[in-house]
């Protein structure tokens, strides 16, 4: 072997080793689980949600990995200036379409009453504190 190819090779390998680490500590670290008796838009949120989002909300350091940067959904001056109708259609056809590109569609997975609770559940999510459901 080339004497000059030995360094790369190891460079490479070292890059690996951290990629393959840094790939176990996301998938055993962290995993968001619904609370025993959530109710159903709390699972989906969860289940669908929390991999970018955060299973509060805020964002989600796995995200941050990939340097995704979700929006923060607690935030209600953010999310609350959102009509519904607008929250539905970025959970049904995703982010692209509406200028953001990082948040999949997940209109083919979800009924639209599935949809409709996520958004009310979005909006318990920015209430500010000490507001009134």
């Amino acid at each position: 072997m080339r004497r000059g190819l030995r360094p790369l090779l190891a460079l490479a390998l070292a890059i690996a080793l951290l990629g393959a680490f840094a790939a176990g500590l996301a998938a055993v670290l962290d995993t968001p689980r619904a609370r025993p008796g959530a109710p159903r838009a709390e699972r989906l949120f969860v289940a669908l949600c929390s991999e970018c989002h955060g299973a509060d909300g805020r964002g989600s350091w796995r995200a941050a990995l990939f340097l995704i940067r979700p929006g923060d959904l607690t935030e209600p001056s953010r999310t609350g200036r959102e009509s519904d109708q607008y929250l539905a259609d970025v959970i049904r056809h995703g982010g692209a379409p509406l200028g953001r590109p990082g948040m999949p569609a997940f209109g083919a997975a979800l009924k639209d009453e599935d949809i409709r609770e996520l958004v009310t559940y979005l909006r318990q999510l920015a209430r500010a504190p000490g507001q009134s459901p």
